[in-house]
């Protein structure tokens, strides 16, 4: 994916919620196609460029956006968050129809696809379609019993690595990198990742850090109630995207998801663990395109 060809396709904004809120968005391909919109998890950089490029090449005005507290975002003080998963959902409604009258296909990973079954359960005439990619059907916490939890080695290195020092670029990408080794993913990757979304930080206080490179805000959100029994009631085509060799939210967690939500799709990334690689781009975007 070249750089002169993502330019092309990209260009970036911000945009004000009737409450308030900045959001930081980017946006691919032609305004007047139907909106495809990405919630970040928390930052909209979770989502590859490739697969952006992919979906805006197949007729789709695609927009990624971060989460509060990250990237471009609002950002007032992640260590104690004035706000709740819903007001994230409605965040990613007041995008949608801010953007495009039509109803939206919204796509959220990792965190951000807990966001996003909260808007399509909310607010279900905003959305036309909805795609869930590497996450699960309850709130960050103790997890159902039926769930498979994190991997618990891969949680013990991944927690045993150092704090790196939030200032210095190279070693908060340096630890990005570390933490994609014991995950699964492509460290090389996450360590250009992490460096894209060190520039994008409003700041190197730790704590801004850590909204943005981990997405620790969410483990302080009021996320009440439980949305998983009502899951069943969607009437959204749904797909539902995860990695076979995800540690952190394991591929059960998917299934779960699948079952669920009637009529929804599985697509299992064989080779993926909690990012979608480049080579997974036009397979997904392929699937998403097909909703």
């Amino acid at each position: 994916m070249t750089t002169r060809l993502i330019r092309r396709f990209t260009m970036h904004s911000t945009f004000r919620t009737p409450g308030g809120v900045t959001l930081g968005v980017e946006h691919f391909g032609d305004p007047a196609a139907p909106l495809v919109l990405l919630a970040g998890g928390p930052t909209m950089l979770s989502w590859p460029d490739a697969l952006c490029v992919a979906l805006a090449g197949g007729g789709r005005h695609v927009v990624r956006y971060d989460l509060r507290d990250s990237g471009a975002s609002t950002t007032v003080d992640p260590e104690t968050p004035g706000y709740t998963l819903r007001d994230l959902a409605a965040d990613a409604v007041a995008l949608a129809r801010g953007l495009d009258d039509r109803p939206a296909h919204l796509a959220g990973i990792g965190v951000g696809g807990m966001v996003a079954q909260v808007a399509a359960l909310d607010h279900p005439g905003a959305f036309a379609a909805l795609t869930l990619t590497g996450t699960r059907p309850v709130a960050p916490g103790p997890v159902d019993p039926d769930l498979p939890d994190h991997d618990a080695a891969a949680m013990r290195r991944l927690f045993a690595l150092p704090s790196p020092d939030w200032s210095d670029r190279t070693a908060v990408a340096d630890r990005a990198a570390a933490a994609a080794a014991i995950l699964g993913d492509d460290p090389a990757a996450a360590r250009v990742r992490a460096g894209r979304v060190f520039d994008r930080t409003p700041g190197t206080e730790p704590a801004v850090q850590l909204a943005n490179q981990v997405g620790t805000v969410f483990s302080r959100l009021d996320c009440r109630p439980r949305w998983r029994e009502r899951l069943p009631g969607l009437a959204l085509p749904t797909l539902v995207v995860h990695g076979r060799r995800d540690p952190f939210f394991p591929l059960g967690n998917g299934e779960a998801l699948a079952r669920e939500i009637p009529g929804a799709r599985l697509l299992v990334l064989d080779e993926a663990a909690t990012a979608i690689p480049d080579a997974a781009a036009d397979e997904v975007a392929a699937a998403m395109l097909a909703l």
